[in-house]
Order: structure tokens, then C-alpha cells, then sequence
């Protein structure tokens, strides 16, 4: 569950590409805090982004991930890797224990990602943080074609990933955390759009700024229970 590729052309629609356990994540280690101790890693899918952490930061890192196969792999790069479904997974976990929880676009495909939020605090350490990326529905790509050509078609795997139960914005992420008793310190776009076409920026212009955020696939957000 910790990445979400482009599948090559022409793959069928149902199928994962083949890299989808296999993302590094390089873009979202920077937001993570120097040296955390113990680090969880959701939907650690093979565990490269939970290798790197260790290797880079010097971290213990342990792991959860749905998919056996993948956990498999994962259970050889990292310290302590849970097989199953978060949510039922939270009461196994050590009590005050992590200093950093990272959700790799993990939470949209929760059925309850509000609930496995509020909980996994109690697994946290006192100064311990939340790192999500999540995916932002308000992607220029997918806007453009829901509103100019009526369009929204699932797909297996991206913004319109067919696994996906739930659909966020920069603002609807940041409302979030805040209703569950988070503070968030940090939260930025990633992963821009490379090029962006003329009447973008037209519009963006003429709306002062209002489409900036559908620039980005995803949305970075570091947050920590409020004190």
C-alpha cells in the first residue's frame, strides 16, 4: 500500500503495476525528524522506504503491510514487520513506542483512516509524530478531465486508484488532523505536475492563485498530538 505508481501502457486496469510494493518514497524521508529512535512504517510494502530510513537515519523501523507476499520481503530489510490490516494490528504494537508513524499514501485506502489516526496515538512516543502522504484529488490532471470532459475513471493504481475508499484535499487533510486532536507542523505539495498547459495558468491567474494546490499528485503532512 505504500506507493502509487503510473502501471505501464496497456496493462489491464485490475492488475497492480509491478513496482507498486517496491517505492522508496525518496521524496518524503526529508520530512522525516534526525535520528527518531523507532520509526513505524503502514503498508511498508517490501520495506524499501523502511531500509532506507534505517540506513540513512540509523532508525529501528518496523513495519505493517496487508499484503503477505510483500511482507515477506519486507520482514528481511526491517527490524519487526507485522502481517495484516492496521487497524486490527494497533493493539499488537508496543505502547509509546514510536517516535515517527509514516503513512505512505496508506490512509485513502482505509475504510476507517480517522479512527486508525486517533488510535495509533496511544503507540506513539511523548514527542512522537504522524508523516502521511496522501493523494490529492483536486490534481489538475484528474480536475481537468472531471470538469471538461465529464470523466472519472478508476484505475489500477494513482490518484483514481480503485482501491482508494476515501478522497482528500490539502484543506480536507489539514481539517483531519485537526478534529482528531492534532496539531500539524508542516504540510506541503509533492511531486508537481511537470508541465503545466497554458489555460492552467490562465485560470489560475484569473482566480488569484485558488488552483496552486492542483499542481501537486500528493500532500505531505507532519503532525503531532496536540499538547
Amino acid at each position: 500500500m505504500s506507493t502509487e505508481p503510473t502501471p505501464p501502457a496497456g496493462q489491464p486496469p485490475d492488475i497492480k503495476p509491478d513496482n507498486y510494493y517496491q517505492n522508496a518514497r525518496e521524496e518524503v524521508l526529508a520530512f522525516l525528524p534526525p535520528h527518531p529512535a523507532t520509526v513505524l512504517d503502514v503498508g511498508c510494502g517490501q520495506g524499501q522506504f523502511g531500509a532506507n530510513v534505517r540506513q540513512r537515519l540509523g532508525s529501528a523501523v518496523w513495519g505493517i503491510e496487508l499484503e503477505a507476499d510483500a511482507a515477506k520481503v519486507a520482514d528481511g530489510r526491517l527490524d519487526h514487520v507485522l502481517c495484516g490490516d492496521v487497524a486490527a494490528l494497533i493493539d499488537e504494537l508496543p505502547a509509546g513506542l514510536f517516535d515517527v508513524v509514516v503513512f505512505n499514501d496508506v490512509l485513502e485506502h482505509l475504510v476507517d483512516p480517522y479512527d486508525v489516526l486517533a488510535r495509533i496515538r496511544s503507540r506513539m512516543a511523548p514527542d512522537g509524530v504522524v508523516v502521511s502522504s496522501i493523494p490529492n484529488i483536486r490534481f489538475w490532471p484528474v480536475l481537468y478531465a472531471l470538469l471538461a470532459h465529464k470523466s472519472w475513471e478508476y484505475e489500477a493504481s494513482g490518484i483514481l486508484d480503485r482501491t482508494h475508499l476515501r478522497f482528500f484535499t490539502e484543506t480536507s487533510i489539514r481539517a483531519m488532523y485537526e478534529r482528531l486532536g492534532y496539531e500539524v507542523l508542516r504540510q506541503e505539495g509533492i511531486n508537481p505536475a511537470p508541465r503545466l498547459p497554458m489555460r492552467f495558468r490562465i485560470a489560475n491567474a484569473l482566480l488569484r492563485g485558488r488552483l496552486e494546490d492542483t499542481r501537486f499528485t500528493q500532500f505531505v503532512t507532519v503532525a503531532r498530538p496536540r499538547r
